[in-house]
């Protein structure tokens, strides 16, 4: 069993580090980013003061922050991951950021003599806890067969996209999407609703034919339901696409529809809204039609 450095606690992050405990492994936590939980606290597990003393006595360093600069201070800081890192040693980032700084961030971490794998996750706070996420990884092939078996505990869909940076960019078209989608499925409820049928029915209905999807068949219950305490947050999702749209600028694309979704997202955010689960793009779509389907 490995020695596993575990920093970021948060929706995904608390139960992907229970089910690395749950198979036998030990966990070594950090107190500098973020207080670890309770229910990580046990004779497998050693807390640290800061990252760097995490990467010191840790074989695997898994990072699982919100965004860029977090996973830059977590890693590179002047207390970060970096500063303790040896021959042998591999960090594993599964944290959503920026794919170009992903770049940067793997060169100064094989710089210090360890491997680097970036292993950004989809599923949802439910894949989290199921053990069940889809797990989009960049590195080299040796890294990535070291750190599969720690993958296998985490997810089931798990796939070495290319070199770094190939994970992170994957899952920033995975987030372009899984946006575009729950636009669709809320257009649908909303026109279905508004044109008089019941939105439940609608949705139980199209679950058995093409327009069947995960985003229908989870977020589409949550929108008739009006449950929309996170899974993940806006506020995470605006942030993915303005990756997608920083990027699409860099390329020289267009990226029509993903804007459309970030214009509604940030609707949501003048709403209050940031902390709503993304499912909750719906309500921009309310408040302009002047309906909502729960009524």
């Amino acid at each position: 069993m490995s020695r596993i450095g575990f920093i970021g606690y948060g929706i995904m992050g608390q139960p992907m580090a229970e089910n690395l405990l749950a198979a036998g492994h030990s966990l070594v936590l950090s107190k500098h980013y973020k207080v670890p939980p309770a229910n990580l606290l046990g004779k497998n597990t050693t807390v640290c003061k800061t990252p760097k003393e995490v990467a010191e006595a840790s074989d695997f360093i898994i990072t699982m922050v919100p965004d860029t600069p977090q996973a830059e201070e977590v890693l590179l800081g002047e207390q970060g991951v970096i500063h303790g890192l040896s021959s042998g040693k591999t960090v594993i980032d599964m944290s959503s950021i920026c794919p170009i700084a992903t770049k940067d961030i793997a060169k100064e971490i094989k710089q210090g003599g360890a491997e680097f794998l970036d292993a950004p996750v989809s599923g949802g706070e439910v894949g989290a806890k199921a053990g069940s996420l889809t797990i989009m990884v960049g590195g080299s092939q040796s890294a990535f067969d070291n750190a599969l078996p720690l993958f296998e505990i985490m997810g089931t869909n798990i796939t070495l996209v290319g070199d770094n940076s190939a994970g992170q960019t994957c899952k920033v078209a995975n987030q372009i999407i899984v946006a575009l989608n729950i636009e669709a499925v809320s257009e649908a409820l909303l026109f279905a609703s508004k044109a008089g049928a019941n939105p439940a029915k609608v949705r139980e209905a199209l679950m058995g034919g093409f327009a069947s999807s995960k985003v229908l068949e989870v977020h589409g219950e949550r929108m008739v339901k009006g449950a929309f305490n996170p899974g993940f947050k806006i506020k995470l999702h605006q942030k993915d696409l303005n990756l997608a749209l920083n990027g699409a600028r860099s390329l020289n694309i267009s990226l029509p529809n993903t804007a459309t979704a970030q214009e509604l997202y940030n609707s949501c955010s003048a709403q209050g809204g940031d902390e709503w689960d993304h499912s909750a793009m719906i309500k921009a779509l309310e408040s302009m039609a002047n309906h909502s389907i729960r009524n």
